[in-house]
């Protein structure tokens, strides 16, 4: 491993493949140089030798994964190789970034290596600059960003030499890591508690008014969109430690865990506020409705299903009452495990814009077999349940959630 010498200015670390792509990370290195940026290179390659010089090797890689290149190369499974390379690649890269020597982290790559540098940068901090160039940039991201705030830049043409039109964007992509790791974030002095809250389309006026009336209560609050990475996105946090409370109003991604729609956020959505004990407030945001994507992307099976076409890219689909009442003892489930505070806020005249009387997803049947099934399975020496005779948008019930969870905050607070 040769020795590295790190200077004051900012520092990227370029992760990949330099056996086959060395060409064009050394291009994005001279431009970021010309920016007043240094360089750290990490080669994750196994087949060959880098063509230019890497601050670490693919045999640094490697042996930090605890292997050896020859190995790899023996085992004859390039899958396999790439998750080795992937580890190893992580532990340096988070050993870079404790010792304070990184600024921010940089890839290019097509499928195997977008999967290989971005699992790497989901396990580095949320506000870390990161940047992937990627022939898959302009499909489904989601593998490759998950939770995290990687920026994917799609690369148009394979990432197989310099010409006129890769020169253009690989110039493009250092431009943007360069000013992102130039960029002073503010310090913000607040000592706010913060609130993760979700919020949907069809919901958005019942968050809104929360959101204003926690804001005047003293919180900052952080609205998380309810499209499954969202949620994931504001489970983590809470994980981390970042959130103290939750006004989790549109549960919204359940439905499509259960029914599969395509905004899942997992098995694991709704039990990290009750596995960290913080308070939460929880409603049934927009759980009558599944997601897909253009009409033409529906299974077949949901054909004869009640349809709505949301927009050019978003079908909605309305959810049975027996998928309501599934719901129903699922949910129970979660937050019957809370070790904090809980209360479950049930709108009794619908979840969503378009489930209230006279809209097209209104099904009184349907709703009242979730609640029937929340009440018959929650435990109510764990959940606090408080029904209303409003839907969810309505000004005064989402008040009344925000006045709730700031009572709970309080109590617990002074615990």
């Amino acid at each position: 491993m040769e020795n590295v010498d790190f200077q004051t200015k900012p520092t990227i670390v370029l992760l990949g493949t330099f056996d086959t792509k060395g060409t064009e990370y050394d291009y994005i290195r001279e431009r970021l140089q010309e920016s007043g940026v240094d360089t750290i290179l990490v080669d994750s390659g196994v087949l060959g030798e880098a063509h230019i010089t890497t601050d670490f090797s693919h045999h640094d890689v490697a042996e930090a994964a605890g292997t050896s290149i020859s190995e790899l190369i023996a085992s004859g499974d390039r899958g396999a190789s790439i998750t080795t390379m992937a580890r190893g690649s992580g532990i340096i890269v988070q050993q870079l970034y404790k010792e304070g020597r990184m600024d921010g982290i940089m890839g290019l790559g097509g499928s195997g290596g977008t999967a290989l540098v971005t699992q790497v940068m989901r396990a580095l901090p949320i506000g870390l600059p990161k940047l992937m160039v990627s022939t898959m940039a302009s499909g489904e991201t989601r593998p490759y960003v998950g939770s995290t705030d990687i920026t994917m830049m799609y690369s148009v043409v394979d990432i197989a030499g310099i010409n006129r039109l890769s020169a253009t964007i690989l110039t493009n992509a250092a431009g943007a890591i360069s000013g992102m790791v130039k960029m002073a974030v503010p310090t913000l002095t607040s000592r706010k508690p913060l609130i993760g809250a979700t919020m949907f389309g069809v919901t958005t006026p019942s968050v809104n008014v929360a959101r204003e009336r926690l804001e005047q209560l003293g919180y900052e609050v952080l609205v998380f969109h309810a499209t499954g990475t969202g949620g994931q996105s504001m489970e983590s946090l809470i994980k981390d430690g970042f959130i103290t409370a939750t006004l989790d109003v549109t549960t919204t991604e359940l439905a499509d865990e259960l029914v599969g729609g395509v905004l899942s956020a997992g098995p694991d959505r709704l039990r990290s506020a009750g596995e960290a004990g913080i308070p939460q407030v929880v409603s049934l945001g927009a759980l009558d409705m599944v997601n897909f994507g253009p009409m033409e992307t529906v299974p077949p099976k949901f054909k004869d299903r009640l349809l709505y076409k949301h927009n050019e890219t978003i079908t909605l689909m309305r959810i049975t009452p027996d998928e309501c009442a599934e719901l129903g003892r699922s949910i129970a489930r979660k937050l019957n495990a809370s070790k904090g505070p809980t209360t479950l806020f049930i709108p009794l005249k619908g979840f969503s814009l378009i489930a209230t009387e006279g809209q097209l997803f209104y099904d009184v049947e349907a709703d009242h077999a979730l609640i029937d099934a929340l009440k018959e399975h929650l435990d109510q020496n764990v959940v606090e349940i408080i029904q209303v005779d409003a839907d969810i948008n309505n000004p005064q019930f989402a008040e009344a959630m925000a006045d709730r969870l700031h009572e709970l905050y309080q109590t617990k607070s002074q615990q």
